[in-house]
């Protein structure tokens, strides 16, 4: 994936034993042994007393689980980073207290300069939903310019003076006319302090006018995060209407710096109108990329209403979203990367604008031919509405799904976003067992920042989804998040994701307080779970406590490890 890939770590040797070991080699392992970057045996704990040398670290694991390391396979570093570090408006309940947590910041910052940057607002959760006008969030940040990302960070709260930097309005906000939009002209640029489409996508650009040092910062502070949980590979879905070039390419630039941190699977979301076109972007980046493919948006979110639907939102009469791109435009994208061999792939949430993307796959395989389109790999971001013809089609272009199952458990409940914009549409939102069941190949990601780096409780949300014929079994949950990621990749190695000899030293280390097998369907047979089926076993989840990471290694370095792990 990358031309200089970053130097080795010195060549050590260790043993993990006494745990548990997350094997297809041997579903009662309870050792491994780690040569350099390699697994180079898993094995039972007679086997590794045998084993064991003075020239070796021996760490005991003393109980802990042992399991391939995770892999997010939709993630935005720079987002996740400003949202660590920046105003947290997740609690806020309305916009008062939005406003009042504006201006404590303001008070506090020990710099009187440079945008108020702010994440994770939901009015949906309000009493009262009404939103702070520019005017407002103006005189809450005492002047300084403001940008607030919505829960799905496909709108935001601005100030007045963001809005004129951004080409938005007049510094009051002036030209506002019965229709409810600004007079910039700008597409999404509403009356009030909410920002969409285009509009959002030109406030988001001026407030990230940030140095290349405070972009590396931001990404430090994500990756950090990555590895404290357990991960050890991020796929990174820039895009020009998300971040500059010069984003992406401090991004890949962590897989060949010094630094022991998660690995970047970087896809780069522009659309290209001829292969030629394809291959001047590719070039013109600086940086090699997996694909053309990620943020590319078809469509928006449902929280801000720009999901394209069949019908309109169950709380909006006469609103349907809109396409970001036509089902043509996304054709010839689809063909000429299709020409290339190189990933394609778009931004999917709405049935409608799956529509688009399934005619746009239609047509490029008219063009170009059905076994190039498939053998391409293409892939679709989200996919959250999706009926069983539509899933049926994606199989047809072995098309395969990223999906946030943190999706369903923050918005899936009866009385949840869905429900709110949906209604009984709310049923066939995130079909993960759909999909499996008609092939479709499908990974797992957390899009943050809109949901959190948290693995297990995105396997949770897998085990436990709100629809109980879409729940999946732990097993496969964790499959989709690990091995299902790389693959999703096309990674150079066939044998990541899984831990037997010759396949990369890259898992992590946990605390837990029980083992098992976990399904979905209580109807499953009772042998299923017992230890003369040779399950490997996975921590128990239905108690609602996580497993605490202890250490996360990919490729035989270290890039996290607990107090408590050597202790």
């Amino acid at each position: 994936m990358t031309d200089s890939p970053a130097a080795p770590a010195p060549h050590k040797v260790t043993l993990y034993r006494n745990g548990s070991v997350y094997t297809a080699a041997d579903p009662f392992a309870t050792a491994m042994l780690v040569d350099g970057d390699t697994v180079a045996w898993v094995g039972s704990e007679q086997a590794a007393t045998s084993i064991a040398d003075a020239t070796m670290e021996v760490i005991d694991l003393r109980g802990a689980l042992l399991a391939p390391g995770f892999v997010d396979s939709h993630v935005h570093l720079t987002e996740t980073g400003i949202a660590l570090d920046s105003l947290q408006l997740g609690g806020v309940r309305s916009a008062r207290e939005l406003l009042d947590a504006v201006a404590a910041s303001c008070v506090s910052a020990s710099s009187a300069g440079g945008t108020v940057l702010g994440h994770g607002w939901d009015e949906t959760r309000w009493a009262d939903p009404a939103l702070p006008t520019r005017e407002e969030l103006e005189r809450a940040a005492g002047g300084r310019q403001v940008y607030l990302s919505r829960v799905d960070v496909h709108s935001a709260l601005v100030s007045s003076s963001l809005a004129a930097v951004a080409g938005l309005s007049g510094i009051d906000g002036s030209g506002v006319d019965g229709s409810g939009v600004d007079g910039s002209g700008v597409d999404g640029s509403l009356a009030g302090g909410q920002v969409k489409r285009a509009a959002h996508t030109a406030a988001r650009l001026a407030a990230r006018q940030l140095p290349a040092a405070a972009l590396r910062g931001y990404q430090q502070r994500a990756l950090a995060e990555a590895a404290a949980n357990g991960y050890v590979a991020l796929a990174e879905m820039a895009a020009p209407h998300i971040g500059s070039i010069e984003d992406l390419q401090l991004a890949a630039a962590w897989n060949t710096g010094p630094d022991a941190v998660p690995e970047i699977l970087p896809f780069w979301g522009e659309l290209a109108g001829s292969a030629e076109h394809a291959r001047s972007i590719l070039d013109g980046l600086g940086v090699p990329v997996l694909g053309l493919a990620g943020d590319l948006n078809i469509d928006g979110s449902i929280g801000s209403r720009t999901a394209a639907l069949r019908a309109d939102y169950s709380d909006a009469a006469g609103e349907r979203g809109s396409l970001c791109l036509s089902s043509a435009e996304a054709a010839a994208h689809l063909a000429a990367c299709s020409l290339l061999g190189v990933q394609a792939g778009f931004h999917v949430i709405g049935d409608a604008g799956l529509d688009a993307a399934l005619d746009a796959l239609d047509r490029a395989a008219a063009e170009v031919g059905e076994q190039r389109v498939r053998a391409a790999g293409h892939r679709l971001e989200h996919v959250e509405l999706a009926d069983a013809e539509s899933i049926r089609r994606l199989a047809t272009y072995s098309v395969t799904v990223s999906a946030q199952p943190g999706f369903d458990a923050a918005w899936g409940a009866a009385d949840g976003l869905y429900q709110q914009r949906l209604g009984s549409r709310r049923s066939g939102m995130n079909p993960f067992a759909s999909l499996y069941a008609a092939g479709v190949p499908i990974c797992f990601g957390s899009d943050s920042p809109v949901t959190p780096l948290r693995p297990w409780s995105s396997v949770r949300a897998c085990l436990q989804h709100n629809n109980p014929a879409e729940r999946i079994s732990a097993r496969a949950a964790f499959l989709g998040h690990t091995r299902a990621g790389w693959r999703a990749a096309r990674y150079r190695n066939p044998m990541a994701g899984q831990l037997v000899p010759g396949a990369p030293a890259s898992f992590a280390v946990w605390e837990v307080e029980e083992l098992m097998v976990q399904v979905a369907d209580g109807r499953v047979q009772s042998w299923s779970t017992d230890p003369r089926a040779r399950t490997p076993l996975l921590p128990a989840l239905d108690a609602g406590s996580e497993p605490a990471c202890l250490q996360t290694v990919r490729d035989g370095r270290e890039l996290f490890a607990s107090g408590s792990l050597r202790g």
